[in-house]
């Protein structure tokens, strides 16, 4: 009995950009939601950002599972390929993201050491330096987020430069899942088993 090759995981990977995009694109409309009622304070705006808050709860909940799942996939996929290297226990994958403080931390260096582990191919300059944007465009975000809500609630700059590093990170992140499914892929292909022939 021969075991069954594993494969990148692409439906995971797909799965997780589509809710991803779904994800930022509902954040702008709840920050352009919760900016209208608190600048014209109506039981109609109320209802309306509520309701867009919702619903924005509710798709990142579902990208956050999905990234996370794909995540946990892909650092597998990469200590198979590449037992000797560093890369995180599967707890601590997805742990790191909830821990206070760390969270600001620790988890790109993870998705750098699962995109190294995954192919020989990952290129330090270039890949490295898409994780790095990405994870500068997304803590930005949450600190303009932060900010703008203490200093400036309402204000329409902030609201601007919030969504807009959302939007600039949720594209990043997309090829950053893209860049190692791909890597996986290709190794994967390379190193898969060949089918046993039928027996006649």
């Amino acid at each position: 009995m021969t075991r069954t090759a594993r494969k990148a995981p692409w439906i995971l990977a797909r799965s997780a950009q589509a809710a991803i995009a779904a994800a930022a694109v509902a954040d702008v409309f709840r920050g352009a939601a919760v900016r209208d009622h608190s600048v014209r304070r109506t039981d109609a705006s109320l209802h309306r950002s509520g309701f867009i808050s919702m619903v924005f709860v509710y798709v990142m909940t579902v990208a956050v599972v999905l990234f996370l799942v794909w995540l946990a996939r892909s650092r597998r996929n990469a200590q198979e390929l590449t037992p000797q290297a560093s890369v995180p226990s599967r707890g601590w994958t997805i742990g790191a993201w909830f821990v206070p403080v760390v969270n600001f931390v620790v988890p790109r260096r993870f998705v750098i050491d699962i995109g190294r582990a995954s192919s020989i191919s990952w290129n330090r300059n270039r890949d490295t330096t898409l994780v790095n944007l990405w994870w500068i465009a997304w803590i930005s975000h949450a600190v303009t987020v932060v900010t703008g809500s203490r200093l400036s609630a309402g204000s329409m700059a902030f609201l601007v430069v919030a969504e807009a590093l959302m939007l600039a990170a949720a594209v990043l992140l997309g090829l950053v899942i893209e860049r190692i499914t791909a890597l996986q892929s290709a190794a994967l292909g390379a190193t898969a088993p060949s089918a046993p022939l039928a027996q006649g």
